[in-house]
């Protein structure tokens, strides 16, 4: 009774396991590139690539002309006197010691209306803005596939996981259904007198360890499913089936020459990015530095104005024209030494990128020739463990027949059990670390994903 307990438990999970993500399913690519589309963080550089375009058209639209307009309607209610001397308009009755008269001048309302239009003629900076965006176009652009290169690698590893985690749960499904079958032989056999009751507790002591096993693993399925649809942007109650199974992997059409360390620098993205940061930073310095340049700008004003002490007469007479041409040259003579140390500034910042650039010149270095160590590495670890696991398939059909003929021991048969489980289990942690490998690899390389 315990026996079917424990398979239906078994077969329940096993039956779980298979039929509940029938919603949608996805190859390895599917999965990739349903991230790029739904992964909030690929959706963030996406909105800075936007802002970015927004920012083009600010540095754009300052060369163009700029045309505004003005209207102003003003109530005097006390009108300021201005003090002029007594004798102001040459009046000689008035005595050299009189007093200042107090005189109002103005009206009581006034109103203007005016339109003015600036246009820039020649300004550095703007030139040089003009230059820079078309640089921050391209590194919006580049920040884009790097958070899709990032989102690539999450969702490639986290889908692995959870297929490896899948073949060690239908192992155990099999390990279980087989110690439990070789349990109720040997129940029949200690009925029959053959054995000892003894060797049949021994069995199910082992079945239980399986099941608890069993059960960890398919934790370990839920939480890397979980993990998989977080890293595609997808909501996680919803239901996925991976299509692409670990058993149909050729491991043979995977090797390849691992001796190549070198890296072309430009395929990857984070260098790439670099590089563009590299040409900001020049830019940069160049625009403090058309500082030092005059700039031209032009201006024409035209407009109407008024003033008349009732508001009734302000719009029922005659408003009066004005207008304006100027020309504005701007030479810049002395600024306090300013600009000279934003140049000494900018000059540090540019430095810092090449520096910076050496530096990942390097990183790339190193994480190529680790990558290809860590694959082949893994390949021998993964030869190493199919093989041992054929090795220790036969100890178990071996000392099964020694039993049965009385010649071996029950505690040998659950040795061979056990040592065939852990067999299976450093198999495919070998498989795992293998993916996991093969992906680093291509991330070295800058072949993980392309747009």
């Amino acid at each position: 009774m315990k026996s079917r307990i424990i398979i239906t438990f078994v077969l329940f999970i096993f039956i779980y396991t298979n039929s509940s993500a029938q919603e949608a399913s996805f190859t390895v690519k599917e999965a990739v590139d349903y991230a790029i589309k739904h992964n909030l963080n690929v959706k963030s550089t996406q909105l800075d690539a936007v802002s970015a375009e927004a920012r083009i058209g600010e540095v754009r639209g300052a060369g163009l002309p700029q045309l505004a307009a003005n209207f102003n309607l003003s109530d005097n209610v006390i009108i300021q006197r201005v003090f002029l001397p007594a004798n102001a308009f040459g009046d000689p009755n008035v005595p050299a010691d009189a007093p200042p008269v107090a005189v109002q001048f103005g009206v009581r309302y006034s109103g203007s209306a005016s339109a003015t239009l600036n246009q820039l003629i020649f300004s550095g900076s703007y030139f040089i803005g003009l230059r820079a965006a078309a640089t921050y176009r391209e590194l919006a652009s580049k920040n884009i596939t790097q958070s899709k290169v990032t989102v690539a690698e999450a969702v490639t590893k986290a889908y692995y996981s959870a297929q490896v985690s899948e073949e060690r749960a239908k192992v155990l499904d099999l390990n279980i259904s087989r110690v439990d079958s070789l349990r109720r032989e040997t129940k029949a056999m200690n009925e029959s007198g053959f054995v000892e009751l003894l060797d049949v507790t021994r069995l199910e002591v082992q079945i239980n360890n399986l099941v608890t096993e069993r059960q960890k693993v398919q934790n370990l399925i839920e939480l890397s499913y979980t993990l998989l649809k977080y890293q595609m942007g997808m909501p996680l109650d919803e239901k996925i089936q991976l299509t692409d199974k670990v058993d149909d992997l050729n491991i043979e059409t995977l090797r390849g020459d691992f001796s190549d360390y070198k890296v072309n620098y430009n395929s990857r993205i984070e260098y790439s990015v670099l590089d563009t940061q590299l040409k900001l930073a020049g830019l940069d310095l160049k625009n403090i530095r058309s500082g030092y340049l005059p700039s031209l700008s032009t201006s024409f004003g035209y407009g109407h104005n008024n003033g008349r002490n009732t508001l009734p007469d302000l719009f029922g007479t005659k408003w009066f024209n004005n207008s304006i041409l100027a020309l504005n040259l701007n030479i810049p003579i002395f600024d306090g030494f300013v600009k000279k140390y934003q140049v000494e500034q900018k000059k540090v910042a540019l430095d810092k990128v090449k520096l910076n650039q050496k530096l990942l010149e390097q990183t790339i270095d190193m994480q190529s020739q680790q990558a290809a160590i860590n694959i082949k590495n893994a390949f021998a670890t993964l030869e190493t463990q199919t093989r041992n696991v054929d090795l220790a398939k036969e100890v178990v059909r071996v000392t099964k027949i020694k039993y049965k003929e009385g010649v071996g021991s029950n505690i040998e048969v659950i040795n061979a059990e056990s040592a065939f489980k852990e067999a299976q289990t450093n198999y495919f942690s070998a498989l795992y670390d293998m993916l996991i490998a093969k992906v680093d690899l291509s991330k070295a390389k800058g072949e993980l994903y392309n747009d």
